[in-house]
């Protein structure tokens, strides 16, 4: 999953990094819309390979997470639906997920987003979580 993919908050949904103007960044919803809209300093915004998950004992980047999910539905949208679920059924598949979540500081809301985020990027054509990210690690190492 390319750095490009973003999350700006207090924005629904997903965002495609499209190019950097002066003062802005120019982003492209990962919706059907494709609408694109500045992003400005004062945003919040965080590429999804900068995010992490917390465990039991260290933190699992999303990347990871969202290869888990890929391979729990066959690379299909989840089988959840993150809106209607109990907290109890959401747990049930986090724990099919990333079997050692941490239960304390991982919420429910935290699981909704990761489930609607996924769908997203499935939805975008995007499913290629980790290979990416382990080709520039790769690609760094050499250079």
């Amino acid at each position: 999953m390319q750095q490009t993919i973003l999350a700006i908050s207090g924005k629904p949904g997903l965002y495609k990094l499209v190019t950097r103007g002066k003062n802005n960044l120019i982003v492209e919803a990962l919706d059907a819309t494709h609408r694109r809209q500045p992003a400005f300093g004062s945003d919040r915004i965080t590429s999804l390979n900068d995010i992490a998950m917390y465990t039991d004992t260290d933190d699992v980047p999303l990347p990871t997470i969202l290869e888990s999910m890929k391979k729990l539905e066959d690379g299909q949208k989840a089988s959840i639906d993150y809106k209607k679920a109990s907290a109890d059924e959401l747990h049930e598949y986090f724990t099919k997920v990333l079997p050692n979540w941490d239960r304390d500081r991982v919420k429910n809301s935290h699981i909704q987003k990761l489930i609607q985020w996924y769908n997203i990027l499935i939805e975008a054509g995007i499913t290629d979580f980790e290979d990416e990210t382990k080709e520039e690690a790769e690609t760094k190492e050499e250079a």
